[in-house]
């Protein structure tokens, strides 16, 4: 199974509109709305468990598509790394 990532989404981007594009793609597991930590804003999607095979044409066909006039970045996810999230290391 492969998990995908889709970023440079428009900001008024919905669930429902996303959903329905991958749906043509074998899509419709797990969907996650992502927000950028700092502004708040839409960061992306993450799609969870697809098949392979359905995970790889879905990020041929979508990749660079447009969508809601935004050309849309479909790869597969990758995992986030552990820990961190503090200010580095202080400087005295």
């Amino acid at each position: 199974m492969t998990k995908i990532y889709v970023g440079n989404l428009p900001f008024g981007a919905t669930e429902e509109a996303v959903r329905a594009l991958f749906a043509a793609h074998g899509g419709g597991g797990q969907l996650r709305l992502e927000t950028h930590r700092v502004s708040g804003g839409r960061s992306g999607v993450r799609l969870g468990a697809m098949s392979n095979a359905d995970a790889s044409r879905a990020m041929q066909a979508l990749n660079g598509a447009d969508f809601e006039g935004r050309p849309l970045r479909v790869n597969e996810a990758q995992s986030r790394p552990d820990g961190g999230g503090g200010r580095g290391p202080r400087r005295y």
